[in-house]
């Protein structure tokens, strides 16, 4: 098959040997696990759970909120002992809402969903139950599968694209997952196809990685529902990047800010469809994925199927600790992995990695002056020009840095790996972007509150005309009882006046009757 190239690049040292012979392990459960409420792009989920309730596992935590969200399930049984606020695993360390529970050992299921025959039941019916079971994207971004695979009905779609290239250094856990479970990812892939209404699906994997590649050819060989190639893709960071992928396997380039869909591509990582895969079959809910924990600082380097929430604490712990202390100590991979803030900070279900590195993987040296020497443009997968944007930002120009592309960055470092000066980049990106986002976000809420005041001033205003058209009103009602008023007193003093003469007669006829009752007497 023919394969295409894509702009910049690089080839850091994959260090993939330190785990890549290591089988999967289940990880004992912690004594407490810490659920984050957003473990997704989109809005958090709302919790349906209080506090001291028993869950078994698989229960549904908390539902899914907006458009674009997704849901959280238990990832075993025991008792939630709080809802609040807790260390966020990213870099910043903030608290997010968090579900906290607490296991009892007996790792108890619930009722699950029914199993589905994924050929016989509607789309959106499969669709539907990926949504229910809280799957995203295991790739990094989190974006929820379901509403990926809705956007079917608003464009023509022709190729599903299964990224198992897996181009960040040290992280070896899709492709544990090829070689132990290839059966049931190329079920994932029908699945898929049928719920999207493709027939072809090509899955890229590096060429790195050979017992995979052998692994799923077997499994494509056995199936003939539809045209699915296994294709090697070049050994080259970022190859991972759903765009990327896209142009190397099918020639399209995707917009920038555009999504994959537009020219009709669906991408879905191959963790990801395996984890839609047991959604649909048996009704299992995301609550678990494999991390690789690698790194020279870590004893028991490995790949471990974890559950949720697991606190990474316990699963260095489990590893065996550190050798000695690491000079860093990232979430995800050597190139766009986030800095542990704190160790008590849980596994989510973007999580796929961590790694404890040591003083001569970080290799850090000094900053110097950029010599202009254009590398990172050459190395750039987007065809950006990093030292420039770079030059705005450190004049505090950001809407400037945006006009030339800052926007399009995907963070993926490459611009840094190769800078002669050590310039940290991408940090200045990120920084940028964090800033852009707080100025918009400050903006909207000077909008919001200007609303706010302007909606505030139009009810008090409204209610002070009405209260002005109330006592108006009143004021007219009472004048009305008042001359309705006037009027009756009016009437009953004309009465009371000609009421005398009426009246005097039956006074002197009763005069003349005593008189004559005397007389009688007499």
């Amino acid at each position: 098959m023919r394969l295409f190239k894509i702009r910049g690049g690089i080839h850091p040292d994959g260090r993939k040997e330190l785990a890549e012979n290591a089988r999967i392990e289940q990880i004992p459960l912690p004594s407490l696990m810490r659920i984050p409420l957003k473990q997704h792009t989109g809005a958090p989920a709302n919790p349906i759970v209080e506090k001291g309730e028993s869950v078994k596992k698989g229960q549904l935590l908390a539902i899914s909120r907006g458009a674009v969200s997704a849901s959280i399930h238990a990832p075993t049984s025991g008792r939630i002992i709080a809802i609040g606020r807790f260390v966020a695993p990213h870099a910043s360390g903030l608290p997010e809402p968090t579900i906290t529970l607490r296991p009892d050992g007996r790792d108890e299921w619930c009722q699950l969903l029914p199993p589905l025959d994924p050929f016989e039941t509607p789309p959106d019916e499969i669709a539907k139950r990926i949504a229910e079971a809280g799957v995203v994207g295991l790739g990094g971004a989190a974006f929820p599968a379901a509403v990926k695979l809705n956007l079917r009905n608003r464009t023509n779609l022709h190729t599903l694209v299964i990224n198992a290239a897996e181009c960040e250094p040290y992280i070896t856990c899709d492709d544990r997952l090829m070689r132990e479970r290839a059966e049931e990812i190329l079920d994932g892939v029908a699945i898929i196809c049928h719920t999207i209404g493709v027939t072809k699906a090509l899955i890229g994997v590096e060429k790195n990685k050979p017992e995979a590649i052998r692994a799923l050819k077997r499994e494509v060989e056995k199936q003939d529902r539809y045209d699915i190639k296994v294709v090697e893709v070049p050994t080259r960071y970022p190859t991972g990047f759903a765009k990327h992928l896209v142009q190397i396997l099918t020639g399209q380039e995707v917009p920038a800010r555009a999504l994959t869909a537009e020219v009709g591509v669906i991408v879905q990582n191959v963790a990801t469809t395996y984890a839609i895969q047991q959604a649909v079959r048996y009704g299992r809910p995301l609550i678990s994925r494999i991390v690789t924990v690698s790194g020279e600082m870590i004893r028991q380097k490995g790949n471990f199927e974890i559950p949720i929430g697991t606190p990474i604490s316990h699963i260095i712990e489990h590893c065996g600790g550190f050798i000695d202390e690491p000079e860093k100590l990232l979430l995800g991979g050597s190139m766009m992995g986030d800095p542990v803030s704190s160790t008590r900070a849980p596994i989510i279900k973007g999580s796929n990695g961590i790694l404890a590195l040591g003083r001569k993987e970080t290799s850090q040296k000094p900053i110097m002056p950029c010599i202009r020497c254009t590398s990172c443009v050459a190395a750039c997968p987007c065809g950006l020009m990093p030292y420039e944007m770079a030059a705005r930002i450190k004049a505090d120009e950001l809407e400037s840095a945006v006009d030339i592309g800052l926007r399009d960055c995907i963070a993926c470092g490459s611009c840094s790996f190769v800078c002669p000066a050590n310039i940290p980049l991408v940090q200045y990106f990120n920084y940028a972007k964090g800033s852009l986002t707080a100025k918009q976000r400050a903006a909207h809420k000077q909008e919001e509150t200007k609303r706010l005041v302007q909606f505030h001033d139009a009810r008090m205003e409204k209610i002070k005309r009405e209260k002005q058209e109330a006592m108006a009103r009143m004021k007219a009602e009472r004048e009305a009882k008042k001359r309705q008023k006037e009027q009756e007193e009016a009437a009953k003093a004309k009465a009371e006046a000609e009421a005398p003469a009426t009246e005097a007669l039956p006074d002197a006829e009763e005069a003349s009757t005593q008189e004559q009752r005397a007389r009688a007497e007499a």
